[in-house]
């Protein structure tokens, strides 16, 4: 499995979407969102669901369970599952959000253009995920015929093998140095 690798703030701010998911894995899903100036999510309540939400650009006001608090860009939120909540861009530009439901909500890779597409669309998550579990290895039994080599002691090695254990010894040369996390991207395997 790869997994999700990117820069979130880079990701919600590509998005011109109301919603888009990012990835669903079994037991949470990365969304980003773009609300319009004066544009809100709507009034929700997951009852069974936690959400954590991250601005990554633009203003606004939260409210969870009727307080309201200001937003802006880096301001985290966290809405525990049977809060009534709500999101609003009070300010003059699109305001960038990254969500995360935890259990996942809607359908894996799901786009709603508007929050209108977003309101007429009756989907939610339907147990697919952005990559298929990983069949588990079954345990195999060795192969019949072959005897694996008996190994030597370490406490009587003829003088060959201690001759190739120096050579080996010198041969070896230091792993190459990892590259940098800023190095790697999501697409490198």
């Amino acid at each position: 499995m790869k997994g999700f690798v990117d820069n979130i703030e880079d990701a919600a701010i590509r998005n011109s979407n109301f919603r888009q998911v990012l990835y669903t894995a079994q037991g949470m899903q990365l969304v980003v969102m773009a609300l319009e100036p004066g544009e809100d999510i709507g009034e929700e309540v997951h009852p069974d669901r936690d959400q954590y939400f991250r601005v990554e650009k633009g203003k606004g006001d939260v409210w969870i369970d009727g307080t309201r608090t200001k937003i802006r860009k880096n301001s985290a939120m966290i809405v525990p599952a049977g809060a009534r909540h709500n999101v609003l861009n009070t300010g003059g530009k699109v305001l960038r959000l990254a969500t995360i439901y935890a259990p996942p909500e809607h359908k894996d890779a799901v786009v709603h253009l508007t929050k209108a597409d977003a309101q007429a669309s009756e989907e939610h998550f339907d147990g697919v995920l952005t990559e298929p579990k990983a069949k588990q290895r079954s345990r195999q039994t060795k192969p019949a015929g072959k005897k694996p080599a008996k190994a030597k002691t370490a406490a009587n090695p003829t003088a060959k093998t201690a001759k190739t254990a120096k050579t080996a010894k010198k041969a070896a040369k230091p792993a190459a140095k990892r590259p940098s996390t800023r190095a790697r991207s999501a697409d490198t395997a």
